[in-house]
């Protein structure tokens, strides 16, 4: 069989995935991840910046090689609150285009929520109905569901890049400037959770880099550890435990930590921040971490038994 290939471009990263399908299960051949930054300053000016397109576009030129190497299968190719935000979102599909010979989709939230649902929870034992949520670069997405099904999903304008633009600007994080991002935090999750209702949810689970990163902070890893984080379960006590502590940090001290992606140690108080917000305001006691996520869903739609989230 040929493999599948999937890419994600969001706000700060872009990723690749090309699996094999067996035995209900994604054999991964290659999975890799650059922050690029796409959504710099977006939130600001309403434009992709030609150098954020310049980095995107020469990491869309290695994965093309990557896919090459592989034989896989032409990729879908999703992204997300960036590329809905900009206006000039047109150079951006162009050029995609012409690197890889496929069009972006630049994807509703709703159908992002959807892919994320179907990557976090299948094949993670979970209970249900569970939440899910998606913290990215510009948006969060929510999502209910059970049964493979989502039942209700919402996505708000709340990622650690977006947030970390409008509210910080001081290092170490000023307590008037953190005050002002979790009060923006909890307006948002408050508006979330009011669309997407969590009174019944079993379990919830998180998704995404700023999710594992902070996971890997809470279990003790040395070393980020995928198999280790995946799966995990991390009292809401310790989440809050380490957002604090990532925001009486320097930026130098973040970016030493072990766990922490060097491209993701500027925003990574915000993005702890807001998953805090989401345990505090979901009122769940512990948090299920999924190394799977939206990425993993757009593999899945591809197959012919699978619902095909789309625009």
């Amino acid at each position: 069989m040929t493999p599948l290939s999937a890419i994600d471009c969001g706000t700060n990263s872009i990723r690749l995935l090309v699996a094999e399908v067996a035995d209900g299960h994604l054999v991964d051949l290659d999975r890799r991840m650059t922050v690029v930054r796409l959504g710099e300053g977006v939130d600001r000016t309403g434009v992709l910046s030609d150098a954020a397109l310049a980095r995107t576009f020469a990491a869309c030129r290695e994965y093309g090689e990557v896919l090459a190497s592989l034989a896989a299968a032409p990729p879908r190719f999703a992204a997300t609150s960036a590329s809905r935000d900009a206006a000039n979102a047109e150079v951006f599909v162009a050029g995609v285009r012409e690197i890889l010979g496929v069009t972006p989709e630049v994807i509703s939230g709703e159908a992002e929520a959807s892919l994320s649902f179907t990557g976090a929870t299948r094949g993670l034992p979970h209970e249900e109905p569970v939440l899910v949520f998606d913290i990215g670069g510009g948006s969060t997405e929510f999502v209910r569901g059970a049964h493979a099904r989502v039942q209700a999903s919402v996505s708000v304008d709340m990622g650690c890049v977006r947030f970390h633009e409008r509210y910080l600007t001081s290092d170490p994080v000023p307590a008037a400037e953190l005050a002002a991002l979790r009060d923006a935090a909890d307006a948002m999750t408050t508006r979330a959770l009011a669309a997407v209702d969590v009174s019944a949810v079993r379990d919830v689970i998180g998704v995404a880099g700023t999710v594992t990163t902070v996971a890997a902070l809470a279990l003790g890893l040395p070393t980020y550890d995928a198999a280790a984080i995946h799966g995990s379960r991390i009292p809401a006590a310790h989440v809050a435990r380490v957002a604090a502590d990532l925001a009486a940090l320097t930026l130098a001290e973040r970016t030493a930590l072990p766990v922490m992606h060097p491209g993701r140690a500027d925003v990574i108080v915000s993005g702890a921040t807001i998953l805090d917000t989401i345990m505090r305001r979901s009122g769940a006691e512990w948090l299920l971490v999924s190394e799977h996520d939206i990425l993993d869903g757009l593999v899945w739609s591809q197959l012919p038994d699978q619902p095909n989230a789309s625009q």
